[in-house]
């Protein structure tokens, strides 16, 4: 249990670390099938594109995570 909550601190430090920097990382947010529609009075933003991409990353950490974590 110890262990895990280490991992999970430090997902969690990392995850506030890149959202310190969030507008410096170039390609976050930016790709293709990421929805921006502006106008006057109007912005929507939907990072679907970008969304998918970090589920699956988190999805493949966590799954690894639970590899280790029978050993």
């Amino acid at each position: 249990m110890g262990k895990f909550l280490v991992v999970v601190g430090s997902v969690v430090v990392l995850l506030g670390v890149l959202l310190m920097f969030f507008d410096k990382i170039p390609f976050l947010g930016k790709l293709p099938g990421d929805i921006s529609i502006k106008r006057e009075n109007f912005r929507f933003y939907f990072p679907i594109t970008t969304s998918i991409i970090l589920s699956v990353v988190i999805s493949l950490l966590l799954w690894l995570f639970s590899q280790f974590k029978g050993k």
